[in-house]
């Protein structure tokens, strides 16, 4: 992408996805107490003294264990490659960990510009635990509170002195794309295939996509934005804090889409829920796409097998009829 990146990386439960949320100026991604909440980059524009810069925030970087752990670790070396920009956050109360000199010298070894921010210095200006932190050897550690907002100033004055120049009319034309549907339908396979990479965590348990996770991509010469979001499912069944901001986080990004993707599991047919998503977005005049998926898991398929899912599914909602599957 020509707009520059900067990607946020750090152990878990440092406060990354608070910082990410204070640059931005809204409640984007999840913030929780329990470490690896944040499991995808995350992708949301910003900008601060005329530049214009993408910003990531990633899962926390652990070490490679199970299966999940190791996708993670995964996405944050990918954001990291990307990235014209890295800030690495630590933690002053904790003060200099194992896991922050192991992330130090990754990030040596890549080569890419480090912006080394000292966060929860919630003393400023008299907290200079921040000092502790010179010895990764990663430049001068920049003491900020992203909770309360303690010399976030300071900190984007930094980062938009630190990046490349870009064009302020760069993204006026990205078309958003949300992909939607019930959770484990295979939304996020789908948007890695359309990126060519694998951009999106996919894990055989429901749900690994918590928030609605937003990424540039080029298509003939048109600039969009494909947003993979955390599976729709009704309020009732929404058990905990996390699967409440997902699923406001979704009900957003399908209000803010010029095209939502529909994607419905073919083994599973298409839900009440499916279908309110379609007339949500149908009604808020974005257009649509029902992407069926799975459909190798269909036995005993025909050439008009396809034609007659559409027919009754058409029945049920006529505002189907103007809406292509695919």
């Amino acid at each position: 992408m020509s707009t520059p990146t900067v990607a946020i990386v750090g152990r878990p439960n440092v406060g990354k996805s608070t910082l990410f949320n204070r640059i931005i100026g809204r409640r984007e991604a999840i913030v929780d107490a329990r470490p690896g909440v944040t499991r995808d980059r995350h992708f949301a524009a910003s900008e601060w003294n005329g530049r214009r810069f993408w910003l990531v925030d990633t899962g926390g970087l652990v070490p490679a264990g199970d299966a999940l752990n190791r996708a993670i670790r995964a996405q944050v070396e990918a954001a990291i490659a990307e990235g014209d920009l890295v800030l690495f956050v630590v933690d002053v109360i904790d003060g200099v960990t194992a896991a922050d000199v192991e992330i130090a010298h990754d990030l040596r070894r890549a080569g890419r510009p480090v912006l080394l921010v000292a966060n929860k210095a919630d003393q400023l200006p008299d907290d200079h635990r921040h000092l502790a932190f010179y010895e990764l050897g990663l430049g001068d550690p920049l003491p900020v509170s992203a909770a309360v907002g303690k010399s976030s100033g300071d900190l984007l004055d930094r980062v938009a002195a630190m990046l490349p120049e870009t064009s302020p009319d760069e993204d006026a034309d990205t078309i958003p794309v949300a992909v939607v549907g019930r959770p484990n339908v295979g939304k996020s396979s789908l948007v890695n295939r359309l990126l060519g990479a694998e951009r999106v965590v996919v894990a055989a348990e429901p749900g690994t996509t918590r928030d609605a996770i937003d990424t540039p991509l080029t298509y003939q010469d048109r600039r969009l934005v494909l947003i993979d979001t955390a599976g729709l499912r009704k309020r009732s069944r929404v058990e905990d804090e996390i699967e409440f901001y997902s699923t406001l986080r979704t009900a957003r990004a399908v209000e803010r889409a010029h095209v939502c993707i529909l994607v419905v599991d073919a083994s599973d047919g298409m839900h009440a829920q499916d279908l309110k998503i379609a007339n949500d977005a149908w009604e808020r005049g974005a257009g649509i796409i029902v992407a069926v998926n799975k459909w190798d898991l269909i036995e005993e398929k025909d050439t008009n097998t396809a034609v007659r899912g559409e027919e009754v599914l058409k029945a049920k909602a006529p505002f189907l009829e103007y809406i292509p599957f695919a």
